[in-house]
């Protein structure tokens, strides 16, 4: 009967993470649709980054009462879930405990996963309270549609089910070793493991005969490992999938002025050529080296494949937690604009085209784009530019490059700015100024009283 217990604990484990790798090819393959971008200068500067942001939580702790919460639910799932590795040689060589030979060090290690499995709990219910009783204005914008509110809330549930397994599991285990029960007892009589908050549940089990206790201790190790596998491949679709990206995030992110826009290199180029006085302006551009001729260079975006990949891996990224929304001046004013939403409906478009992908082994034109289709006009136009939702951004997301990125679109390849906009580029180029008034007026205004 052991054996088949590790048959298909190996076999569970194997599908679990086979599913996983599948889904994290198919997310590399997406993000690879996008244009290469080199991000790898200042590799010291980049990893400090990541430590300070993504491993320290820096932005997040800016709001104390759900940055410090945040902290504690993140290291607790992550910490406790190092027992997994433990759960993991158990069920492969159906031993019990296996690391117990550390004596009172793994004693110390059980107690302090035990306490933070408790503040885990305790923080996921004050994050429930807050998403689903307390009127928090980012919570309940226009974009966080039926889905992403039940995604939010499925994760919490998760947290809390797991959680509440492992404190199940080690209270029947506990219960287990004091019966001396065959197995999971230890041969010198001693407790394997410290269990400062299970322990409190054991006048629960009181009176249960050991093997009503083996099955309450077997269905919860099997729940909580078959909980993680599936938590784990669910990521994938969930805004929670930033507990795997937010370090690659941060790495990539843009370490240059954040107002420092990105220009376009063909028409450097051009600006270059123009300001070379000694310059043919009648002269053929050379042709690079080994490039054939083919389709002109793209300006700006209208698709996910004219993004750079960097901008594809924030949209997988985006935490949905609304905090770029929340200081955005325009949203605050009315606006359309909502850059939690320009992140959302950039992914939801990259997975649309994915999908495409998985359909026909290749991508076939399905006549839609994520400008107009996706994100509307009005929405990249109401934007300020002002560079305060990178700031706000816990994993340093930037939903500003993608909205710079269609303005380019539309004013170099469509001609469609705004009509003050086009007006103003007009006077600009014809009277070297945003106003309607030749140049050689354009001091008049100082001769007035």
């Amino acid at each position: 009967m052991q054996i088949l217990a590790q048959i298909a604990f190996i076999l569970a484990v194997a599908i679990g993470l086979g599913i996983f790798i599948r889904n994290i090819r198919r997310m590399i393959r997406n993000i690879k649709l996008g244009r290469e971008t080199d991000r790898t200068d200042n590799p010291g500067e980049r990893w400090g980054k990541m430590a300070k942001i993504a491993l320290g939580q820096y932005k997040m702790v800016r709001r104390p009462v759900s940055g410090i919460i945040h902290v504690i639910v993140y290291l607790g799932f992550i910490i406790i879930n190092i027992e997994v590795l433990e759960i993991i040689i158990d069920g492969i060589f159906g031993t019990h405990r296996i690391f117990a030979f550390a004596g009172s060090f793994y004693s110390f290690l059980i107690g302090a996963f035990e306490i933070l499995a408790l503040l885990v709990l305790v923080g996921v219910f004050i994050f429930w309270i807050r998403r689903n009783i307390l009127t928090i204005q980012r919570f309940r914008a226009r974009e966080l549609t039926e889905w992403p509110k039940n995604d939010a809330n499925y994760i919490l549930y998760f947290e809390m089910v797991l959680m509440s397994l492992f404190l199940i599991m080690n209270a029947a285990d506990y219960q287990l070793q004091l019966n001396l029960a065959p197995h999971y007892a230890m041969a010198s009589g001693e407790i394997a493991g410290a269990f400062p908050v299970s322990s409190f549940l054991l006048p629960l089990l009181d009176g249960f005969a050991n093997s009503t206790l083996i099955i309450i201790e077997r269905t919860a190790w099997w729940l909580h490992i078959l909980g993680i596998l599936f938590f784990l491949n669910y990521l994938y679709y969930s805004k929670h999938l930033h507990i795997l990206l937010a370090f690659p995030n941060v790495y990539y992110s843009k370490i240059k002025p954040k107002a420092e826009f990105d220009n376009i290199e063909a028409v450097t180029k051009e600006v270059q050529l123009m300001m070379d006085p000694d310059a043919d302006p009648f002269a053929a551009p050379a042709e690079p080296e080994g490039e054939a001729e083919g389709e002109p260079e793209k300006f700006g975006a209208s698709d996910v494949f004219d993004l750079n990949r960097v901008q594809l891996l924030n949209a997988y990224t985006c935490t949905e937690c609304g905090r770029c929304t929340d200081q955005c001046p325009a949203n605050n004013t009315g606006k359309l604009l909502s850059p939690r939403k320009i992140m959302m409906d950039t992914r939801d478009r990259l997975e649309e085209v994915g999908e495409n992908i998985n359909k026909n082994g290749k991508f076939e034109d399905d006549g839609k784009q994520l400008l107009d289709d996706y994100i509307l006009r009005e929405e990249i136009w109401a934007c300020t530019t002002c560079q305060m939702c990178i700031e706000a951004c816990p994993v340093g997301i930037d939903p500003l490059s993608i909205i710079v990125e269609m303005r380019r679109y539309l004013m170099m390849e469509q001609s469609a700015g705004p009509a003050d906009l086009n007006n103003a580029m007009g006077n600009i180029e014809n009277n070297g100024a945003p106003w309607p008034y030749n140049q050689m007026d354009r001091l008049n205004w100082a001769n007035e009283n």
